[in-house]
């Protein structure tokens, strides 16, 4: 989190100890109950609990910090989707940009507007979702040549909170709070 305590990233065990063991980022004590930040000296000597995750060091088990709190990044970062099928997906809402028919998961592929054998380039405003078998009747034309229509033209997405990235995929249990917009007072 930021120092205004806004998530903006997910970091790995040894980068969140990185950032403490340099005053960059505190750990959350959210088993005390008071969502304290404690600095990183005091962090090591906090007792290992049955349910962390512990790091292995040469002086003993480490508790790892789910949630940090950066000391002097106060930002939300801004991020854009990366270029892929999923990204398309996501920016196209799975519609397909020809039918405006809802796809199915596996129904869709990228198409090129302008076909990369006539100097079609890989991009966000070359590429639309498609369901695949008008893709496939599209092939190397044109959508005016094949005789199709795009909803919109495409475009590329607009850069939005980092936030709006994270996913508490791993199910940690202390982000909820952080990720579900009902924040915390720091």
């Amino acid at each position: 989190m930021n120092r205004n305590w806004q998530a903006i990233d997910v970091k790995t065990p040894a980068e969140a100890f990185g950032l403490m063991a340099t005053g960059a980022a505190m750990g959350l004590d959210i088993s005390s109950g008071d969502l304290r930040p404690v600095p990183w000296l005091e962090w090591l000597q906090l007792p290992v609990r049955e349910a962390d995750s512990p790091v292995r060091t040469v002086r003993g088990p480490v508790r790892a910090p789910t949630v940090l709190v950066l000391t002097r990044f106060g930002r939300v970062p801004m991020r854009r989707l990366r270029f892929s099928l999923r990204g398309l997906w996501m920016r196209d809402r799975g519609v397909c940009q020809y039918t405006g028919r809802q796809l199915a998961a596996g129904e869709g592929n990228i198409d090129h507007v302008m076909p990369r054998s006539r100097g079609g380039r890989t991009s966000w405003e070359n590429c639309v979702l498609a369901h695949k078998v008008v893709n496939h009747k599209k092939g190397n034309r044109t959508p005016e040549e094949a005789g199709l229509r795009l909803m919109r033209a495409p475009e590329a997405p607009r850069a939005v909170p980092a936030t709006a990235f994270i996913k508490n995929t791993l199910q940690v249990k202390d982000w909820e709070v952080f990720l579900n917009g009902s924040g915390a007072a720091g």
